[in-house]
This record gives C-alpha cells, sequence and structure tokens, in this order.
C-alpha cells in the first residue's frame, strides 16, 4: 500500500523504515529536512510541504500522524484543504480519546475517515514491531489491515494463550480493532496508565534493595531524625544488575520493562546520566479522569502518577509548608 508519514521522530522514521522493507510505499514529511532526507536515502519518497504530501499520494490517500498529541489539530488543519472525500487519517500519537471522537464527527462532515492507533513500541520497534490498538470504522481498519500487519510484531515465539480458539483474531498478532473511533486511544491510554504503575513498583521496590546498606551508614543522632533501630539488619551490598539478572530468568515479575532495567543498571549501577525527572505524556492523568468517571479505584496508578509530579519538584511548595508548619508547632528547624 502507499501511505505518506507526518512526523518523523523516534518513532514515525523506524515506523516509515518497517512499512518500505515490507513492501509498501511511503511519503515522508517533516519539518526537519535532515531526517526527510535520511528517509529518501532507505527508499522513501521525501516531500517539504502538506500540499506536496497529497500530491503525491493517489486516492483514496492514506495519511498516518506521527506527532505529539498536542499539536495533532494543527497537522490536520494544514493537511486538510489537500484532502478529499474518502481519504483516510490516521492519528498514531497518544492523542486524548475525547479528542479523537470529536475529530472523527468533524472530518466525516468532509467525507474523510479518521482512525485513531494507540501505539506501542518505542525505540525498539523498528525491529521487535509495533504494538497497536486501533479505533474506527469496520471496512476502513480493515482496508488498512496490510499496513497494520506489517506493522506488528506477528506471533513470534510467544506461546498461544491455553484454551484461545486458534485463528480468533489480529490479537495475537500484535494488533487489535477495539471499536469506535476513540476506542483505540482509550485502550492505548490505559495501557500507559498501568505501565506507569508498573515502572514505580519496580523502581520502589530496586530502591529498597539498593539502601539494604543503611546500617553501615553513619546516622545523626538527634529529636530531628527517627534513628534506625537495627542497624546490624541493613547490612546488605546487593549488585542490583545481578538481582535484576536473576529476576528475568523464570522470575514471576519478569518482563520487558525489567529487561530494561537490567540493561541499564548492568550500564551504570548508579544511573549517573539520569536526574530522575520523570516527565508524564498525558495518558496516566486521562486514565485516572476516566476511572473517576467510571467510579473504579485505581490507587496504584494514581500514586505512581503523583510520584512522577515530585520528582520534577512540583511537590515543593508541600514541602515547604510542611517545614513551616513543623517549626511553628515545634520550633524543628531543617537539617541541612
Amino acid at each position: 500500500m502507499q501511505l505518506g508519514m507526518v512526523g518523523l521522530g523516534r518513532m514515525g522514521a523506524n515506523m516509515v523504515l518497517r512499512l518500505i522493507r515490507g513492501g509498501h510505499q511511503c511519503v515522508a514529511f517533516d519539518m526537519s529536512t535532515r531526517a526527510v532526507a535520511d528517509l529518501v536515502v532507505q527508499g522513501a519518497v521525501g516531500t517539504t510541504n502538506m500540499a506536496d504530501l497529497a500530491a503525491k499520494l493517489t486516492g483514496p490517500r492514506v495519511v498516518w500522524l506521527m506527532v505529539p498529541a498536542g499539536v495533532v489539530d494543527h497537522a490536520i488543519a494544514d493537511l486538510l484543504p489537500h484532502l478529499q472525500p474518502g481519504d483516510i487519517l490516521i492519528d498514531g500519537g497518544n492523542s486524548y480519546y475525547v479528542d479523537d471522537i470529536r475529530r472523527a464527527k468533524e472530518l466525516a462532515a468532509q467525507g474523510i475517515h479518521y482512525v485513531d492507533v494507540g501505539t506501542s513500541g518505542g525505540v525498539w520497534g523498528l525491529e521487535r514491531g509495533y504494538c497497536m490498538m486501533i479505533g474506527g470504522e469496520n471496512e476502513i481498519v480493515q482496508h488498512l489491515d496490510p499496513i497494520f500487519r506489517t506493522l506488528a510484531p506477528g506471533k513470534g515465539t510467544i506461546d498461544p494463550t491455553p484454551g484461545r480458539p486458534a485463528n480468533q483474531g489480529t490479537a495475537e498478532e500484535g494488533y487489535l480493532h477495539c471499536g469506535a473511533n476513540g476506542g483505540g486511544h482509550f485502550v492505548k491510554m490505559v495501557h500507559n496508565g498501568i505501565e506507569y504503575g508498573i515502572m514505580a513498583a519496580y523502581a520502589e521496590g530496586l530502591g529498597v534493595l539498593h539502601s539494604a546498606n543503611a546500617g553501615k551508614r553513619q546516622h545523626t543522632i538527634d529529636a530531628e531524625t527517627t534513628p534506625l533501630r537495627d542497624p546490624a539488619m541493613y547490612q546488605y551490598d546487593f549488585n542490583l544488575a545481578e538481582v535484576t539478572e536473576v529476576w528475568r530468568r523464570g522470575s514471576v515479575i519478569s518482563s520487558w520493562l525489567l529487561d530494561l532495567s537490567a540493561a541499564s543498571l548492568q550500564k551504570d549501577a548508579d544511573l549517573r546520566e539520569f536526574s530522575g525527572r520523570v516527565s508524564d505524556s498525558g495518558e496516566g492523568r486521562w486514565t485516572i479522569k476516566a476511572a473517576i468517571d467510571e467510579g473504579v479505584p485505581v490507587p496504584v496508578l494514581t500514586t505512581a502518577l503523583y510520584e512522577r509530579f515530585s520528582s520534577r519538584g512540583e511537590s515543593d511548595f508541600q514541602d515547604k509548608l510542611l517545614s513551616a508548619m513543623r517549626f511553628q508547632f515545634g520550633g524543628h528547624l531543617e537539617k541541612k
């Protein structure tokens, strides 16, 4: 098939390469001319603007947007004058599903089909493939199946789920039509919310192991610090690279995220390359909002999101206020 890709960042460029390797023709556009030129060398058709991109595609055109959620509407506005009824617009980024519902209605009024694709795979997707959660009209999603099948990981070496009927659908290939517009990004939203929680669990657990030598450290004895009651119980210097490595082998908490943690700790056990400032791109917040609207308790996911806020210094004011209150009622001075 032929496809136009708008946005050639960490994922978009690799998706183009995977599609080209799969025999598809890709017209590539990005604000960075260097990014376009790099893909032209690999067999893509380059373009410098939306009008030219649309002109190089044959109808019905298929255009995939792989841009940040905050600029999707701007990209659509730039592209829309060059589209025709019957064309298909795909948003493969991390948009809020509520925006998908709105966009689908607005574009349908002009005869343009809209498909939302929650895409997971990160920088590893070129070789591993991309897990995709798709929302949109049945016939349009079916029309795009060759693209999804090429981008997806396929069955690989993963054993079938016990009891699952053979050939039940595309989920075991790594992509799934989840429902109407917004459904793809809704499932991806919750996927990322879960990701926050799993990552936090690994980080907190390994943090406890990292501090298991607390009994060897010198501790100030004063009224401001709770003393370590049993220093002899905390005399361990665990090799976290080795701990995560052994967990990867047959443990019930083994996962790809653990694999990546092990690789990071093997490279540098002290993680000196990182400051600990953890961003959130929106999906965790939206997951929690949906949970509130549905009346579903999600304390783990909520705490994981708030911890990301704290990592960026967004708890500084309340921490200062806690210190101020302690000083006011007890004359407690902050420890330097």
